[in-house]
């Protein structure tokens, strides 16, 4: 048997099917699954990140409405997009995992680049302190889509 989680991924991601936003109050969907609203913002935290793909922008008041939208499968523009991380908020490892997996679906990364990149970007890889990795990590990644962008360019050119 699926988890309370698992169940309320599935049903917002049954949502997209139509469209690539989503407006939804978030009592209404804790009500409807008879859970905390807490239960929700773990999923949404969790589950709808950047890395897998989704943007959630959350308002305060009038039941808490949550405004999800699916990114781009667009090769350029999820390029553009890690180009423009930022390197101070760093990433972490499952993050990198999940931005890694998100480049290999989209045909722009092969699976055994994937993985090389994934150790080099591992915590034991990187000899430094816990924030200091996430935000080398951030930056390999940067560097990666731009290098990415660039090879890209020049086959193109």
């Amino acid at each position: 048997m699926a988890n309370i989680s698992d169940v309320i991924e599935q049903f917002l991601t049954q949502l997209f099917a139509d469209s690539d936003n989503v407006s939804i109050s978030r009592n209404e969907l804790a009500n409807y699954f008879s859970c905390a609203p807490s239960q929700i913002n773990y999923v949404l935290m969790t589950r709808f990140t950047p890395a897998r793909g989704y943007v959630v922008e959350s308002r305060r008041g009038g039941g808490g409405y949550i405004n999800l939208t699916r990114l781009s499968d667009n090769r350029d523009k999820l390029l553009d997009e890690l180009v423009n991380l930022p390197v101070s908020g760093g990433m972490s490892y499952t993050s990198a995992l999940q931005v890694l997996k998100r480049l290999c679906e989209a045909n722009i990364l092969e699976e055994d680049s994937a993985r090389l990149l994934a150790a080099v970007m591992s915590d034991k890889a990187l000899i430094a302190p816990a924030v200091v990795k996430d935000g080398l990590r951030a930056g390999m990644m940067r560097s990666l889509a731009t290098a990415l962008l660039k090879k890209e360019d020049k086959q193109n050119g």
